[in-house]
């Protein structure tokens, strides 16, 4: 076998051990479904289904609305997994912070997060406040603490402030979520203002360094950090350029800073989605065409939902993967990896 086969089939293991791990914590997804944690949604078994036609398929109806962009107002909203996710108390007792945490992929790592009883600071931009508050609920009937905090990650300062308060609110600190981001879809280079490269690059890498560095001090060992990359990292899209840049900024990041710190005993994965629907998409993310046949170019013929990735996020953060820092996990409906 040779190198490069040899690395392919090591891929392949990993993404089928998430995998299968992610499946488990659905509802009717295996053991780790079978006893939720106390609070968690108790909903029945789900069926075995055709996995391409599980969830909703393009075209998806003409839609767009101002950045940031309510997952309540999209068509079809997003499922994030508040109806299947079963927690089985992996995460018990742990704090996490997660940016984005009001909708999509981080609205899902919230929910999930808290059904495995953790207690969840999330951050958002003010107007996403309605969303923010519809994802406490979810956390408060679960059982666990739930802190709001908006605010701006394009500012250092406030990226300090979000790590103290999550840490004192949530009395500690043990998980790092880097998931917000931001995408604005356009057809040339030249339509790529400096204002937006700047708002792409301090929300997506300069935050990203910001957070961990506010909250490198106060993680004891086992904590972890998991940061949201994206397939563009590796496949750019040539519409979105500045955020595919962001994107392999963000998987270096996470290489190199877990061979630093895990001299602490801390581990740093980070996770490559492909197309998944979320209101990043309908903020300005693609361009029309893009949205609506929007999941169309994966062998899956549809867009993920965040409800199929949330478990991922449960898995790097669980003492159970006290080995895996480091690694880039992509979950892209069979486009490769990632």
């Amino acid at each position: 076998m040779t190198q490069d086969a040899s690395s392919s089939r090591r891929d392949l293991v990993r993404g089928l051990a998430v995998g299968g791990l992610a499946a488990g914590s659905l509802a009717g997804g295996g053991p780790a479904a079978a006893q939720p944690a106390p609070g968690a949604s108790a909903s029945p078994s789900l069926p075995l289904a055709d996995p391409r036609e599980r969830f909703p398929r393009p075209p998806f109806p003409a839609q767009s609305q101002p950045w940031p962009a309510l997952q309540s107002r999209m068509t079809p909203v997003p499922d994030c997994g508040e109806t299947s996710y079963r927690g089985s108390g992996r995460l018990a007792g742990r704090r996490a912070l997660i940016t984005g945490g009001d909708s999509g992929i981080g609205r899902a790592a919230a929910i999930a997060y808290a059904r495995e009883g953790a207690d969840i600071a999330i951050n958002y931009l003010p107007a996403e406040q309605p969303d923010a508050e519809d994802v406490a609920k979810l956390i408060r009937e679960a059982g666990r603490k739930a802190v709001l905090i908006p605010g701006d990650l394009r500012d250092e300062a406030f990226c300090a402030r979000l790590v103290e308060q999550a840490r004192d609110q949530l009395g500690g600190l043990d998980i790092l979520v880097s998931n917000a981001a931001y995408q604005h879809a356009q057809h040339a280079l030249a339509d790529i203002s400096t204002e937006q490269l700047d708002q792409t690059m301090k929300t997506n890498v300069y935050a990203m360094f910001w957070l961990a560095k506010a909250a490198l001090p106060h993680l004891p060992p086992g904590s972890a950090i998991i940061v949201t990359s994206s397939v563009n990292a590796d496949r750019p899209s040539e519409f979105i350029l500045d955020y595919a840049c962001t994107k392999a900024a963000n998987e270096a990041f996470v290489r190199g800073l877990a061979k630093q710190v895990v001299k602490q005993g801390i581990r740093v994965n980070g996770v490559a989605p492909g197309p998944f629907w979320t209101p990043l998409q309908v903020g300005g993310g693609q361009t029309e065409q893009g949205l609506r046949q929007f999941g169309t170019t994966t062998p899956m013929g549809r867009p993920g939902q965040p409800a199929e990735l949330a478990s991922v996020y449960v898995e790097l953060a669980a003492a159970s993967s006290s080995y895996t820092t480091g690694q880039i996990y992509g979950q892209t409906g069979g486009v490769g990896w990632p």
